[in-house]
């Protein structure tokens, strides 16, 4: 069924949203994959917070036109799916995992201000912790040297009370 030309503007519009706030986009071909599959990988990817949408070449154009996605343009051939987010590691994650199990499914090319990712990028990318895994450790980073302060400063009232408590059990022996 083809859309008619609000429908298209509506696409082209819904997508161009998405991408103005995305740091990376991810184009896969997906031939060769039943509909049950597909599902499978919309589950996946809207869990961990990926826009992912099958949408017409042309129209993909023209939503990535005058974007730092316009790299991406001569790579639009085919049956493909757009997956897109401000998580790079995470979309890479997402398509990486699903292809694992699904060898029709190819990681074609992607995108991340403005420079081509080559699969082995995207791959390399797939294996980076993601966000919050990275928030955590910089806070645990950060979290460690005031951890240390506070237990230092801690620890001359605590030797003092051990100090007196030794002298307490000392003099109670004799």
């Amino acid at each position: 069924m083809s859309l008619n030309i609000d429908e298209k503007k509506a696409v082209v519009a819904e997508v161009t949203e998405e991408i103005s706030g995305a740091q990376a986009a991810i184009l896969a071909e997906y031939r060769g994959l039943t509909v049950a599959q597909m599902t499978d990988l919309r589950k996946n990817a809207r869990e961990s917070g990926v826009y992912l949408r099958v949408v017409k070449n042309t129209l993909a154009r023209r939503a990535v036109d005058g974007s730092s996605f316009e790299c991406l343009q001569e790579h639009m051939v085919g049956p493909l799916a757009y997956a897109i987010a401000e998580d790079p590691a995470a979309c890479a994650k997402v398509l990486k995992n699903f292809a694992k199990d699904n060898e029709s499914f190819n990681i074609k090319v992607g995108a991340m201000s403005g420079k081509l990712l080559t699969e082995e990028e995207i791959n390399a990318l797939a294996k980076l912790p993601g966000r919050d895994e990275l928030l955590a450790m910089l806070m645990g980073t950060m979290k460690a040297p005031v951890q240390k302060f506070v237990s230092t400063l801690n620890e001359v009232p605590g030797k003092f009370v051990r100090t007196l408590a030794a002298v307490r059990d000392s003099k109670q022996a004799a």
